[in-house]
């Protein structure tokens, strides 16, 4: 597949930044999380529509995700009461940071899931995960998350559950390319949909949910149809391929996070933006 260049204004911002007349905003580290389940045509993803009034990648679809804040730092005396599955230290060597910052980002990844999906990856016990995420009182506690008035740990204190971090894989990581006004440092994770859970569309930074098959998506994309950055659209393409959702997760379970900048190079006359190693052969198979 051709990728489209990238517009001459985009290339110059890049150059003012690669000179030094321009410095680049600093990044924050978040989690986004691709939800999976199999279809009748291979892996489905569950995707948002961004608002168009949106700051960053308005109109854009994505997968439910967002910035780590200061709750998914709990330290506080319930943090090992309610985390089961890779230790700590565990997913700190997976996704390549602090311990600190690996027990935060895990956390944000499955705050971030339930409060943009309803889907939680949590249950009564190690071996258990929640039926049903539709009530009301379901509904109170997402509101309170999504309002910070409430933070992960204290909610699954409250209501005696575990977070379970076996059900989620490592993917990929992409931080924003310098020459972006807004950056962040974005580690993704993959996880099926469990157990007899429902999605809901109850984010208000979307304008639109759906679940469709990775690959269709990717054709939606190519046929200018469906509006993705790289990182979503390359991540489709790679889990279209595997087949499965099993697939995918089994690939997540060998996977370690290697951070990604995307940066500006030629391609003949024009210029678009690099990827990550491994990614170009996908591309040529389009």
């Amino acid at each position: 597949m051709k990728r489209p260049p990238l517009p001459p204004a985009f290339v110059a911002q890049a150059r003012a930044y690669e000179t030094g007349e321009a410095t680049p905003a600093e990044p924050r580290n978040a989690a986004t999380v691709v939800i999976l389940r199999d279809g009748a045509s291979g892996s489905e993803v569950y995707l948002m529509r961004r608002q168009t009034t949106m700051a960053f990648a308005g109109g854009m679809c994505v997968f439910p995700g967002g910035g780590v804040d200061p709750r998914d730092f709990s330290g506080g005396p319930h943090d090992d009461a309610v985390w089961t599955g890779p230790s700590v230290s565990d997913w700190a060597s997976t996704l390549g940071c602090t311990s600190e910052l690996a027990r935060a980002l895990v956390c944000a990844a499955v705050r971030e899931t339930f409060e943009e999906s309803g889907v939680l990856l949590a249950g009564p016990s190690a071996d258990t995960v929640v039926d049903d995420t539709t009530g009301d009182d379901w509904e109170a506690d997402r509101v309170a998350l999504e309002s910070r008035e409430l933070s992960m740990t204290d909610f699954l204190v409250r209501r005696g559950l575990v977070l379970r971090t076996d059900l989620l894989g490592a993917w990929a990581g992409w931080l924003t390319p310098v020459f972006e006004p807004k950056r962040y440092r974005t580690w993704f994770f993959v996880a099926a949909l469990p157990g007899a859970q429902v999605t809901r569309d109850v984010s208000s930074e979307s304008s639109s949910v759906t679940w469709v098959p990775a690959m269709s998506a990717v054709e939606a994309v190519e046929a200018g149809e469906m509006l993705m950055l790289p990182p979503t659209y390359l991540t489709c393409l790679e889990i279209g391929q595997l087949g499965s959702a099993s697939a995918a997760l089994a690939a997540a379970t060998s996977r370690t996070v290697d951070m990604f900048t995307p940066e500006v190079i030629s391609s003949g006359e024009d210029f678009i933006l690099s990827t990550p190693p491994g990614y170009e052969a996908l591309l040529e198979s389009r």
